[in-house]
């Protein structure tokens, strides 16, 4: 369940006319009360008697005997809603559920005879709506404060008892929604997303290619954005905001949005923070290797988020965010949309109450930011390699950050990961099946060589490994380790160590990846059979062989 209490009002008969109307597309069905402060409450949705204006009347009695005491804005109104899978309330367990959260939101404490006033209505099977005037009957105002915090608690309580879907909570880190204005003026320009979206886009996808608070900047007009700079009387800037030209007001003049309300880590402050760990870093390898190294890097973020710190293992969590947010640029067209998708998912992922020690995480933002410099790679093995490495990466945020309470962040990683699956099943179809032809056209010689390698290195598993479709591919790509001066036995020891492998629904395909962002296996390297045929034979007894010595 859901509580949407939003900012309070000054006109108790303009929400109930929406309320017991028809709605802004004729979807309110049988408007009613459920619930309400007294029994004797006129409900204009079921007798016709009453009006909306003596409801009205009713609830504002308090405020007109306060006078000028009163509140200006003196209507608290929260919506309630429960999951689309939940089954249907009877308005008895509707108007018990209004009276749990009119208790715990302090608006009307149960056996509190001067609790404000208020009504429940029922419009539709999913939700209510909840209308009080904050004035109390001794003409003082509710002590309602931290009112969404506390009816959110409340909900948890009520979904656990009733048998709900258990909603996924935040921690207040996430970005701010679009407001309905901004929903329906993009579907009024026809704009699949609203501005404040696509500013937050945007902004997220500049800031993974930046450098320098300055670079962020020029990066942003080069888009096409329009950016203005606050300053202190000193000089030093204290903020931004952004505009798109062609989003204005009635008096023609952009709408602009801060940083900090596109998203929270898009404020000034947290991005000086953030680029500030570049200023004092070692100057990064040549870029000319920026994709090796970027799956490199992303490969060892599962054991890192395992064994790392909080604070480090949240600055693991930003540069696989940026490596997301960057990955649809620097990737071949075919994959970007579903790459876009993940990086949009993962934008809640990203945030958390934990403080990123941001110069953790150097060798992966390095590689990140390098990567735009450096075309796609045209072995698409190791582009296939990255997605893997960054799937996974993805899998091991989830699991961060669900074994911390982060729900709202492991379903976005959780989604996040459905994407990149899609992409990379793309990108890695044409490399495995050339790597899946080789393995089969491998000499026989060669393939008892790379079946006792799995043996020796992964015992436990290697049956598995061999009777997987992926074997050949893994064993072709051992071959290809072998030639180019590698242990095959060693390898696999080494891909398959600190990392859990045995939940993979493809060990080989896995294992075939982690192989690539080990070493370098460029097509400058690769091998094909006749290549292999002549390499040197090196026989590999068998364990009966050396016990029958």
């Amino acid at each position: 369940m859901i509580a949407n209490i939003v900012k309070p009002g000054h006109k108790t008969r303009g929400v109930l006319n929406y309320l017991f109307g028809p709605g802004r597309a004729n979807e309110h069905t049988d408007p009613h009360l459920v619930a309400a402060w007294d029994d004797f409450v006129p409900d204009p949705g079921r007798n016709p008697a009453a009006t909306l204006a003596q409801l009205a009347d009713v609830l504002d009695l308090r405020v007109k005997q306060a006078g000028h005491k009163a509140p200006k804005k003196h209507v608290w109104h929260c919506s309630i809603r429960a999951a689309p899978e939940d089954r249907h309330l009877t308005d008895d367990e509707w108007a018990t559920i209004a009276h749990r959260v009119l208790n715990a939101t302090g608006i009307a404490p149960a056996g509190d005879p001067d609790a404000c006033r208020w009504v429940a209505v029922r419009h539709a099977d999913d939700h209510i709506h909840i209308v009080a005037t904050k004035v109390r009957g001794d003409l003082r105002p509710p002590r309602n404060w931290n009112d969404f915090l506390r009816a959110d608690k409340e909900l948890v309580a009520i979904e656990r008892e009733y048998g709900l879907r258990r909603v996924p909570r935040g921690d207040r880190t996430a970005a701010k929604r679009p407001t309905r204005a901004e929903q329906e003026k993009a579907q009024r320009t026809g704009r699949a997303t609203t501005v404040r979206e696509r500013l937050r886009t945007t902004a997220r996808t500049l800031l993974a290619a930046a450098t320098t608070p300055e670079e962020y900047f020029r990066l942003l007009e080069g888009s096409g954005v329009l950016v203005e700079i606050q300053r202190f009387p000193s000089g030093d800037i204290r903020g931004y905001k952004v505009a798109l030209a062609d989003d204005t007001n009635k008096d023609a003049r952009p709408i602009w949005f801060s940083g900090s309300t596109l998203a929270p880590d898009l404020s000034y402050p947290k991005i000086n923070e953030r680029l500030a760990a570049l200023d004092n870093s070692p100057a990064a390898p040549p870029e000319s290797r920026a994709w090796r190294r970027l799956a490199q890097a992303t490969d060892r973020v599962p054991e890192l988020l395992d064994h790392s710190e909080d604070e480090a293992g949240q600055a693991h969590i930003v540069a696989l965010a940026e490596t997301l947010d960057i990955l649809p640029l620097a990737a071949p067209p075919a994959l970007r949309p579903e790459l876009l998708q993940a990086a949009t998912a993962f934008e809640r992922a990203s945030r958390s109450r934990i403080r990123a020690q941001h110069q953790q995480a150097l060798a992966t933002r390095q590689a990140v930011k390098a990567i735009l410099h450096e075309p796609a790679p045209k072995d698409g093995a190791l582009l296939a390699a990255v997605i893997d490495a960054v799937l996974l990466a993805a899998v091991a945020a989830q699991h961060w950050h669900r074994t911390r309470g982060h729900n709202q962040q492991a379903e976005a990683a959780r989604q996040t990961a459905e994407h990149l699956r899609t992409a990379y099943q793309a990108a890695a179809a044409e490399p495995l099946a050339l790597a899946h032809r080789r393995g089969t056209e491998l000499p026989e010689w060669i393939r008892r060589q790379q079946v006792a390698a799995v043996r020796r290195a992964l015992p436990e598993q290697a049956e598995q490994i061999l009777a997987e479709p992926g074997w050949p591919a893994l064993a072709a790509t051992l071959a290809q380790a072998g030639t180019s001066g590698h242990n095959p036995t060693t390898l696999l020891a080494e891909a398959a160590a600190g990392r859990e492998i045995d939940t993979a629904t493809s060990v080989s395909e896995v294992l075939t990846w982690r192989l690539h962002r080990l070493t370098d296996l460029s097509p400058r390297t690769t091998s094909r059979a006749p290549a292999l045929q002549s390499a040197p034979y090196r026989p590999v007894r068998t364990d009966q062989q050396r016990r029958t010595r």
